[in-house]
């Protein structure tokens, strides 16, 4: 569970040599190897992949390793098209990911793409920073995950949780309201600042369902962070694997897919335990791809964008834990392995998770920036 922190990619679920090697794939995704791999992940457009392979080289920027799976991504697209990925600043935010675009503006080591949470896709498109692009599997990417224009869309989704070190809590909690209890002192944290990371954003906004808040109305859930800190409960400190890990930072409000991550990762060493606190509807979330209007490397941008919403790469980030956006469209086809759909958690909290729209999200995001620092003294 990376932090992306300050916005960390932190800032939402965590879930290839040659032109397409008859092995590729072979130890990623169960019954989807070899040349079936390869054909699920290459576009029609010969055109795009020759110029991309012409171009050599993709600008990536906050693509934690750990996170959503994208270690695995970068590595399977750099060998399926020997286009040499550069992967800046892992555990930037998305507000760094939109600052890195204006600065290296013109620049050949500017970031091509991005992949950031929603208040900040439509901070993108209200500052011009991003050009428009339509992958080939659009028409199944859900309407209310892509601007119509085709300037962002979401690429993968997952729901808030709690990763508990089982190791220092021996206890865990099961509701947000067992969080206010003294034996949690000092152990909750965000991954990363609410201000500018996404999944911390999305934890305030959890807790405020679970609070007498929704969707229009963020405030409790700043209230319930702030009874949090008053009690001695909320450790401000920027949660990451290690610190989760290291029982540092023992409670985490977090993506699934991270808190899942982490748990498999760390297997017969710490037991971390995801938990869907019960107490309110859970918090839906995504992350949304956009190519940056001033990508130097503009069709290897385009092609990775192909990569990232194909069936392969859409499976690429379900073997992290993170729902890929195309998920419902993969599941009616049949190409989704049973043994992924086997190691996802049960599917009940997921029909009940609520996702914020545009409107919603721009008004919690303002709430939240006038109230944060005065509210939640820490």
């Amino acid at each position: 569970m990376t932090s992306r922190s300050h916005d960390t990619r932190r800032s939402f679920l965590k879930l290839t040599a040659g032109a397409a090697g008859a092995t590729l794939g072979s130890a990623l995704i169960p019954g989807f190897v070899g040349q079936a791999f390869a054909a699920a992940a290459t576009p029609a457009d010969k055109a795009l992949i020759a110029a991309a392979k012409a171009e050599g080289k993709l600008n990536v920027i906050a693509l934690p390793p750990d996170w959503a799976n994208y270690g695995k991504m970068i590595a399977e697209f750099s060998k399926l098209y020997g286009i040499q990925v550069n992967s800046a600043s892992p555990d930037a935010s998305s507000a760094q990911e939109l600052q890195a675009i204006k600065s290296l503006k013109g620049q050949s080591r500017g970031p091509d793409v991005v992949d950031v949470g929603p208040s900040f896709a439509l901070a993108g498109v209200q500052e011009g920073l991003f050009q428009p692009y339509k992958v080939a599997t659009w028409a199944s990417i859900p309407d209310n995950m892509k601007d119509a224009g085709g300037l962002w869309w979401g690429d993968y989704f997952g729901v808030i949780s709690l990763g508990v070190n089982r190791k220092v809590v021996k206890n865990p909690p099961k509701s947000w309201a067992d969080l206010l209890k003294p034996e949690y002192k000092g152990m909750v944290t965000l991954n990363g600042s609410p201000l500018g990371a996404a999944a911390a954003f999305s934890g305030v906004y959890a807790a405020a369902l679970a609070n007498g808040g929704s969707l229009d109305n963020i405030e409790p859930g700043i209230e319930f962070f702030a009874k949090l800190a008053k009690a001695g409960n909320f450790n401000p400190s920027d949660a990451t694997s290690a610190s989760l890990v290291s029982g540092q930072t023992p409670i985490v409000v977090n993506w699934d897919y991270l808190n899942l991550a982490d748990g498999q990762k760390n297997k017969g060493m710490v037991d971390i335990e995801t938990v869907l606190p019960t107490g309110g509807h859970p918090l839906g979330g995504f992350y949304c791809q956009a190519i940056s209007k001033f990508a130097p490397n503009l069709k290897a941008a385009q092609l990775w964008e192909e990569f990232l919403m194909s069936d392969a790469g859409q499976l690429i980030y379900l073997e992290g834990f993170a729902h890929p956006a195309r998920f419902s469209d993969m599941v009616a086809r049949g190409v989704v392995p049973k043994a992924l759909l086997d190691k996802l958690p049960p599917a009940e909290p997921y029909k009940q998770a609520q996702f914020p729209n545009k409107e919603q999200t721009e008004k919690a995001k303002a709430t939240l920036q006038a109230n944060w620092a005065k509210m939640v003294h820490v």
